[in-house]
């Protein structure tokens, strides 16, 4: 190892902190604070501290798996292994056609894999059956942004301008958990002056802090949104000039939310009256203000419509395109907004553009070097590609994800890949999914390999290599070159992470996207660069904002060499990414979630994280620490509730839907709703959350709905 000092980047969530590794002579590798870099501005929670736990040799995987005679996993030797799954690939699509091989990727691939991944998929397999898990993290707020704005980046200024907003509403967010060091942009925002609100079901310990909480019902976010902007129409807080010289829609918008009148919408989310017209009253006061936005109003059937909602009341009050001001999504997977950029989604090519638009295929194909025709059109979705397995999918091959825990419905997506007759799987450790594969390739993670994430302010970033991986263990891009070597294609896909990226901003050039001024040497320099960054100067009287195909960038920063796009910190400050340059209001309605409580399931169940474990847990439940703050799964129930169970703090409890029964410890707490229980998602087994959840799509976005199913409680004796 070497004996240095790496600056790089956390690999769990979205805010992609910065820290210094250092090898230390023992093997193990210490983490120190980075304070150069603005995000954390040196600060970690307890998973980026902890993250070189998985490094070491007896938690991670470091020898390919096949399975065996016997029906085990037993350790092979990589031509072995990669020779089996480049057969199980050939055999399956020789027997069914090319759409019988299905590939399934992770929002913690880097850019670069997840570019190589996509283009593996279409130029290589031929398939149009690809999608990935961050199909179950923004995928809602990014169809309403599209729709609202033109262009979907999860947020569309730095988080540096949340601590100066006058308001900010935090809808369906806990980031003193999911996000530790993010806290106190909403902590300086008080102290500045600001007010935060906070719109959860849970009395969580982001909402301890703000200035307002309001608790809906699970599902009726949608709902909420629209009575806030009833209430701003009634008052006559509309930014009227705002509205007539920067957007469309109004008029049809307006007619919507004024059938959401108060009484009604007290009705449906349990907020009452007077705490509605205190947050239009101090969203509205303030010259600025935000509304941000998570999973809780994106993981519903109707998602986009939901944070459609939000938008529509930020436009109404003029907040988009102004400083300090907007919408925004917190993206929760490390690199959740650049994964789904550069291709590996159902329905997308690199650059974001779209797979349908021929101008797009045309161009991503001549960077590829195949005919435009070639390349198959969109797929299925995250969700609708897990159902499908075993059936219409024959063989999988699947990258940094663990649908076993995280997918709704898990108990029935397990089955599915089980019924596969044949899956390979690319991960760190060996995870609940990998467990159940043909073949498990171990490959390369944060700290062992060079690679650009995007964080969740747009932000493209250099991860560095600070330490050897093991013997036995391969990159990724490795993997893909291999494999299409074997399948029949010799050149396209280099192991050198620096190469593909250089690809990969000739595939983005020109799209929403724009990677194409961004460098590594940049990236290193100026501790990252905001897209859109396209190559070449930024054009003369041009504001800092974007137009698809033609992004105009903002003035050059000062430091900023002449001839070299400084990036878009900021978006929208002159126009929006349509055609007009205006956004579209969208006129949606309160609808109930696909599964309302009935006398069977009367209440209703919501699911989220914990400080201490990250996504499905696959890597965090392997580091003792974590372990110790966040042992295994809880139901957390309200003392009504519990009481009518007969429940004591600790005791187990069933939690039973529609589509299965997980078990887990009670607790007890007046935090929540009496007519909702929580449970955390990380943990496989008898308590795993999702074997209960409900994966009713959102017709748009195509997003299952994590956050509201029916489900009843019942006690577990002895």
């Amino acid at each position: 190892m070497q004996n240095t000092v790496t600056p790089t980047h956390c690999p769990y969530c979205a805010l992609q902190c910065g820290m210094n590794l250092t090898p230390a002579p023992d093997g193990s590798v210490e983490v120190s604070e980075r304070t150069d870099f603005p995000v954390n501005r040196g600060a970690l929670c307890g998973k980026g501290r902890t993250a070189p736990a998985v490094l070491a040799r007896d938690v991670r995987l470091t020898s390919p798996l096949v399975r065996g005679g016997d029906g085990t996993l037993v350790p092979a030797s990589w031509d072995e292994a990669l020779d089996r799954i480049a057969a199980g690939l050939r055999r399956t699509r020789a027997a069914y056609g090319p759409d019988a091989v299905g590939v399934f990727g992770g929002g913690g691939l880097t850019n670069e894999k997840a570019y190589s991944l996509g283009k593996f998929a279409r130029v290589v397999l031929g398939t149009s059956q690809i999608d990935y898990n961050g199909r179950f993290c923004m995928s809602s707020a990014a169809a309403a942004g599209i729709r609202a704005f033109g262009l979907d980046r999860g947020l569309p200024f730095p988080l540096e301008d949340i601590p100066e907003a006058g308001c900010v509403i935090l809808v369906g967010s806990n980031p003193a958990e999911t996000m530790p060091p993010s806290l106190r942009y909403f902590t300086e925002l008080r102290e500045n002056g600001g007010t935060l609100i906070v719109v959860d079901p849970r009395r969580t310990r982001t909402a301890e802090q703000a200035d307002l909480h309001l608790a809906p019902r699970p599902g009726t976010d949608l709902a909420l949104a629209l009575g806030l902007l009833h209430l701003v129409i009634a008052e006559g807080r509309v930014d009227e000039g705002y509205v007539a010289g920067r957007t469309t829609g109004w008029e049809e918008a307006r007619a919507a939310a004024m059938a959401h009148w108060p009484e009604y919408v007290e009705r449906i989310t349990g907020v009452p009256v007077p705490l509605l017209r205190e947050t239009v009253r101090l969203f509205c006061e303030p010259e600025s203000a935000m509304v941000l936005t998570a999973r809780g109003p994106e993981q519903q059937s109707k998602g986009t419509d939901t944070v459609g909602a939000w938008i529509n009341l930020c436009l109404a009050t003029g907040r988009p395109g102004r400083p300090r001001s907007g919408y925004g999504c917190l993206t929760g997977q490390g690199n959740g907004q650049g994964g789904r950029e550069h291709g590996q989604k159902a329905d997308q090519l690199p650059g974001y553009r779209k797979l349908d638009d021929p101008a797009a295929r045309a161009h991503v194909a001549g960077v590829w070097g195949v005919d435009p025709d070639s390349l198959p059109g969109p797929g299925r979705s995250a969700y609708e590609l897990l159902d499908a397995l075993g059936t219409d999918i024959r063989s999988l091959l699947l990258m940094a994800s663990n649908p076993v825990v995280s997918a709704p419905r898990a108990a029935h997506v397990e089955e599915r890949i089980r019924s596969l007759d044949f899956l390979a799987v690319c991960d760190v450790v060996l995870s609940e999914t990998a467990a159940l594969a043909d073949v498990v390739l171990p490959v390369t993670q944060w700290a062992e390999e060079t690679g650009t994430t995007t964080n969740l302010e747009g932000r493209v970033l250099l991860r560095r290599r600070a330490v050897t991986p093991p013997e036995g263990v391969r990159s990724d891009l490795e993997v893909l070159g291999e494999l299409a070597a074997r399948l029949g294609v010799e050149k396209g896909f280099p192991a050198d992470p620096e190469e593909v990226f250089e690809e990969l901003r000739r595939a983005s050039a020109g799209g929403p996207a724009d990677y194409s001024g961004i460098t590594y040497r940049r990236l290193a320099e100026e501790n990252g660069v905001f897209w859109p960054c396209p190559a070449g100067p930024p054009a003369p009287d041009e504001g800092d904002t974007v137009v698809l195909d033609a992004p105009p960038p903002p003035a050059v920063l000062a430091g900023q060499a002449p001839g070299v796009h400084p990036g878009t910190p900021r978006l929208f400050l002159d126009r929006f990414a349509t055609a007009d340059g205006r956004a579209r209001f969208v006129p949606v309605s309160h609808r109930a979630i696909a599964e309302e409580p009935d006398e069977e399931y009367p209440l209703l169940l919501t699911t989220g994280r914990v400080v201490a474990q990250y996504q499905s847990g696959a890597q965090t439940r392997r580091v003792a620490e974590l372990n110790a703050a966040a042992p295994g799964p809880f139901v957390e129930l309200h003392p009504r509730v519990a009481a009518r169970l007969g429940a004591a703090e600790g005791d187990p409890v069933a939690v039973v839907s529609r589509r299965g029964r997980a078990v887990a410890p009670a607790r007890i707490t007046g935090a929540i709703r009496p007519d909702t229980v929580f449970m955390p998602f990380h943990w496989p087994g008898e308590g795993r959350a999702n074997t209960l959840t409900n994966p009713a799509l959102d017709p748009t976005s195509r997003m299952p709905e994590f956050k509201a199913c029916a489900v009843r409680l019942e006690t577990v004796r002895p």
